[in-house]
């Protein structure tokens, strides 16, 4: 049976200021993607995205065995690996990632230090942080050594159904330019995320200019001219620090406000949740609901760098930035070219509601709710499982449990703990999920009455 896997990603170029040097953004014409292998009637293993995590997978898939690589296909809309994780970067102007350079989508630890030996200016402390460039250019070398640039399939995945072919469960895949693809196995390997509006802003009436309110994620700073505006930024994660840079480079005024004091974490969570430390707990806590909880105490929201709070601290004392915490926005309606805000406190902040607000952006962050998400429908009509608070009890072996569905990122956070969505997740993923593809004695799904924590 042939066996591949598609994956699509494109990626955007910048130059950006990294601690008082240019560094350049933009890739090189060697790594142009070449074109995608043709797409197959069947397939052993479908891999929906080509993110991080799915170029983890494929890494780590190929190390175990070399023999799947002709057992997978890669499905991404983008046609390219990590398009939209480049795209991110650049359209923030990231200058270099939160996690350390031992997480990446090689299943060797060191490779990307090793990469870096002669770009050593390019990994910033505390913790050998990568610069953009960097991690851009190493991953661009993994996807070339494993031999992979070829196998992203540029196909939107529509609908995701369980079917029979001869009698054995397979998926069928319809995609959107009317074809269709038969696999044994479908991995989702996908952010999943919806971006999350504040109800003040659900309620908001769809009069004023698109532009002038915004989430993150719609926001490209590249070629804004934002001179002389104000722009208040709604949230209190590094995605605001990097925004409220984007705009002050610009000339812009900016406001940050946030529903509690802005505080700084180095990591999105603890590094004790990246080994035994806090995951022997975990993964004793019998408590699905226990481990939600877990999970989201160890997140706690969202939290800045130290240097990016303390950069944001100086400028507040320039004068530059002005901070409303804690803080919520009640009310904004657009009158005439300006929003007008009235915020929760009032009586302490009531020089804002007198402020002309030419721009609203959302750092809001996202919502992960498996039962929002369309492909699931068929699966979960057919395999009900139990779902909490949005994510799936998946088996062991991170598979839909009744079917040989198996899901990455922050899905699978309920098995994995709070990393599951970051680089390391990938990992603590592939050294579940990779054991099932490749033997095919571990590889048959339980049903989801089976499933304890």
């Amino acid at each position: 049976m042939l066996i591949m896997i598609i994956i699509i990603i494109q990626v955007y170029g910048v130059r950006s200021t990294v601690h008082g040097r240019t560094v350049d953004l933009t890739p090189q014409t060697a790594n142009r993607k070449p074109p995608p292998s043709p797409m197959p009637l069947s397939t052993d293993i479908a891999i929906i995205g080509a993110g991080p995590q799915a170029l983890t997978l494929v890494t780590h898939l190929l190390q175990k065995k070399a023999a799947m690589r002709d057992r997978f296909v890669v499905i991404d809309p983008a046609g390219e690996w990590l398009h939209q994780w480049h795209h991110q970067f650049a359209a923030l102007e990231i200058p270099h990632l939160r996690s350390p350079a031992v997480h990446h989508p090689d299943p060797h630890p060191s490779a990307l230090r090793t990469f870096a030996e002669g770009r050593p200016d390019e990994l910033f402390p505390p913790y050998a942080l990568p610069s953009t460039a960097l991690f851009r250019d190493f991953c661009q070398s993994v996807i070339q050594r494993w031999d992979v640039a070829h196998r992203v399939m540029p196909r939107k995945v529509e609908h995701l159904e369980l079917c029979c072919q001869h009698g054995r469960p397979r998926f069928r895949l319809s995609l959107a330019d009317g074809r269709q693809l038969l696999a044994r196995r479908v991995v989702m390997a996908i952010a999943g995320g919806t971006p999350h509006l504040p109800d003040w802003a659900r309620r908001i009436p769809q009069i004023y200019p698109s532009d002038r309110l915004r989430h993150s994620h719609q926001i490209d700073l590249r070629g804004l001219a934002l001179n002389g505006e104000r722009i208040l930024i709604v949230g209190s994660g590094l995605t605001s620090g990097h925004l409220a840079l984007g705009a002050m480079a610009r000339g812009a005024q900016v406001i940050m406000m946030a529903r509690r004091q802005f505080y700084a974490k180095l990591f999105d969570a603890e590094p004790g949740w990246l080994g035994p430390k806090y995951l022997k707990g975990f993964h004793a806590e019998p408590s699905w609901h226990q481990r939600w909880q877990m999970i989201q105490q160890a997140r706690n929201g969202g939290s800045v760098t130290p240097a990016m709070l303390l950069r944001l601290r100086r400028l507040e004392r320039q004068g530059q930035i002005t901070f409303y915490e804690p803080c919520e926005v009640r009310d904004a309606q657009w009158q005439g070219d300006a929003w007008r805000v009235q915020c929760s406190t009032g009586a302490e902040h009531d020089c804002l509601t007198h402020l002309p607000i030419d721009r609203i952006w959302l750092a809001t962050g996202s919502q992960l709710n498996v039962e929002h998400w369309p492909l699931l429908a068929d699966v979960r009509a057919n395999c009900p499982i139990e779902i909490v608070n949005g994510l799936p009890v998946l088996d062991e072996h991170l598979r839909w449990p009744g079917c040989n569905l198996f899901v990455m990122g922050g899905a699978a956070a309920l098995q994995l703990g709070p990393v599951a969505r970051n680089l390391f997740g990938g990992r603590l993923a592939c050294h579940r999920v990779v054991p099932a593809l490749v033997k095919p004695s571990i590889g048959l799904s339980r049903t989801a009455a089976s499933l304890t924590a």
